[in-house]
């Protein structure tokens, strides 16, 4: 074994050098200043200075979403660690690979309550997918390695690496990652061949199939989204996905049916209902795409492929569950499909199209048009034209501007599609647009926002014009926190509680202040207008706010509870009467 002497913080800076972190998104303080002055004495790694420690990991969110490798965040020990957790919990519930370093007080400090410690470890427990307390120099380097390992492998997640000062500080031993190997934890990766060959022949003789992706093939890789399109094209099949599995199959395909759930399309949400055969692929079965669970999808077999075995019949109880990596079982499928000469049961899928196609003239996603006032979907509709054929990604905040850029905005490739699903997290898109604009300097990155959810992270305007990082934070600023007022307003009798946004800046001003550019339009006719001066912004972020109609809701939705097929598609449908006729409510 070759051995080499480095101080803690010099080991933790050839560490990540040796697992290709290329940019770590951090903060300093107290207790990690000796991997700060590492840092200083190098120039291989780049730090991204930002300014709040959840900000740190949704920059490395969407540095991790955008490219597939790992995150990379450094904080300090106490309220570092504690400013840390909403994004380690957001990345865990989205299944997102991070490294977190956090600094700790002194090994014989730790349990004496000095000066900024917290029991790091015991806090981000429930909120990592494993965590270490480093207290001997020489394991350092080794967790380091595991740490990287545990974060990429099986189904990806945060991992945390509490180090004490007086480690960091200490003589140790490095050794590099091809001599560490995790003693247990080994995912499986290859699926079963006799589920995969028993969920072939269920395929096959399936009369009302549909294809159910999520996240999971994302996280897979590029060659597994490329695998589920030829897969998907050689059956035949509709196709659907979850909010985290946009872009995994191209929206430019007939056989896309848009996304499912609470504010899928009625498409999509009734082919889940009907079909007669569901194939879950990388999705978890989440209670904002089940709905209620006795009605879900009743008359359906149910195959599951999950990399994660804690989430086969979690939720939801399946006939034929796959474990694997979604790209491997989607290799031995579309390969054992073929070997086979395995086809469809044409005339029953003429069928079961034909019934699609009478769901897709319902044309759940329509608006008014007609109104003077600018609509959030017409704004995001004149953005989807302007970035056509332009390489870009989208983040979003989180709120009825995310579901409607989930809805009006396609996607033909993955990890080009950054949003908080299972956390839920407002201030997620603008720190998440930073990560992914420094891994793609030449792209064009947007934030989808709400002026609510904006404002809970706003600082990090000042991360961008450090870093010339050309972000464009696309408000559709209606004034409220817009997804709480539409619940208000169909459950709780239009009593808007501490939903109206009081007191919000001038955002063109705002921009000016931080020395970027500030747009705005508050008519239709200047929307394209301001958009095409967006995109002409290339050296310093852009603050653009449109001033949208306060009164929108985000249709279709099933309300909370209710089955797919008691959907709601206007203000005029209340869930009080969701009885569905014939699968709809009218309108």
């Amino acid at each position: 074994m070759s051995e080499q002497k480095l101080t803690g913080a010099q080991i933790v800076i050839k560490a990540l050098k040796d697992q290709g972190v290329d940019i770590i998104f951090g903060y300093p303080g107290g207790a990690v200043l000796p991997i700060y002055d590492a840092l200083f004495q190098q120039n291989d790694l780049k730090h991204v200075l930002v300014r709040h420690e959840q900000a740190a990991v949704h920059a490395a969110e969407g540095y991790a979403r955008s490219t597939g490798k790992v995150g990379c965040v450094l904080v300090t020990s106490g309220p570092g660690a504690t400013n840390a957790v909403t994004g380690l919990l957001d990345a865990l519930c989205d299944s997102i690979p991070l490294v977190c370093l956090s600094g700790q007080v002194p090994t014989h400090l730790i349990g004496n309550d000095a000066f900024q410690e917290a029991d790091t470890t015991g806090i981000t427990r429930p909120c990592t997918k494993h965590n270490y307390l480093v207290k001997d120099v020489d394991n350092l380097a080794r967790t380091l390695h595991e740490a990287f390992y545990v974060a990429r492998s099986g189904r990806p997640g945060p991992v945390l690496v509490d180090i004490p000062k007086d480690v960091q500080f200490a003589d140790g031993t490095y050794v590099p990652p091809a001599e560490v190997k995790h003693k247990t934890y080994r995912p499986q990766v290859k699926p079963e061949m006799a589920r995969i060959e028993e969920a072939i022949e269920l395929i096959a003789n399936a009369k009302r199939p549909v294809f159910y992706t999520g996240g999971g093939v994302i996280n897979a890789g590029p060659f597994a989204a490329k695998l589920l399109t030829q897969f998907v094209k050689a059956t035949g099949f509709p196709i659907t996905s979850t909010l985290m599995g946009l872009g995994a199959f191209p929206a430019s395909e007939s056989q896309w049916l848009g996304m499912l759930g609470m504010h899928g399309t009625y498409e999509a949400n009734l082919a889940m209902y009907e079909c007669d055969v569901m194939i879950n692929i990388g999705a978890r079965f989440d209670d904002r795409v089940t709905g209620k669970l006795s009605a879900f999808s009743p008359g359906s077999k149910k195959i599951h492929v999950d990399i994660d075995p804690s989430s086969i019949n979690k939720n939801v109880a399946v006939d034929i569950p796959i474990v694997g990596d979604c790209g491997a079982v989607l290799e031995d499928m579309l390969r054992i499909w073929k070997a086979r000469a395995k086809s469809a049961d044409k005339a029953a899928l003429k069928e079961w199209w034909g019934r699609i196609e009478g769901w897709r003239a319902r044309n759940c996603l329509n608006y008014n048009r007609t109104e003077s006032v600018i609509k959030p979907q017409y704004a995001l509709e004149r953005l989807r034209e302007a970035l056509r054929g332009k390489d870009h990604y989208i983040t979003t905040e989180v709120g009825q501007h995310q579901m409607w850029a989930a809805q009006f905005l396609p996607f033909d490739q993955p990890n080009r599609w950054l949003t908080s699903g299972g956390l839920g997290t407002m201030g997620y898109g603008l720190p998440a647009a930073i990560g992914a604009q420094l891994a793609h300097p030449d792209a064009i990155v947007v934030d989808v926002s709400g002026e609510a959810s904006f404002l809970m992270n706003m600082q990090e305007i000042g991360t961008a014009v450090q870093y010339r990082a050309p972000v464009k934070i696309f408000i559709l600023n209606n004034q409220y926190m817009g997804m709480v007022r539409q619940w208000q307003e169909l459950l709780h009798g239009s009593r808007y509680s501490q939903s109206y946004s009081e007191a919000l800046p001038d955002f063109v001003k705002l921009a000016e202040a931080w020395g970027c550019v500030g747009l705005r339009a508050t008519t239709v006719a200047e929307v394209d207008q301001v958009i095409e001066k967006m995109l002409t912004v290339t050296d310093r972020p852009c603050i653009i706010d449109i001033a949208v109609d306060p009164k929108e809701n985000c249709f279709p939705m099933i309300p909370g509870g209710k089955a797919h097929n008691e959907i709601l598609f206007g203000p005029d449908d209340s869930p009080s009467d969701a009885t569905p006729e014939d699968g709809m409510v009218l309108v």
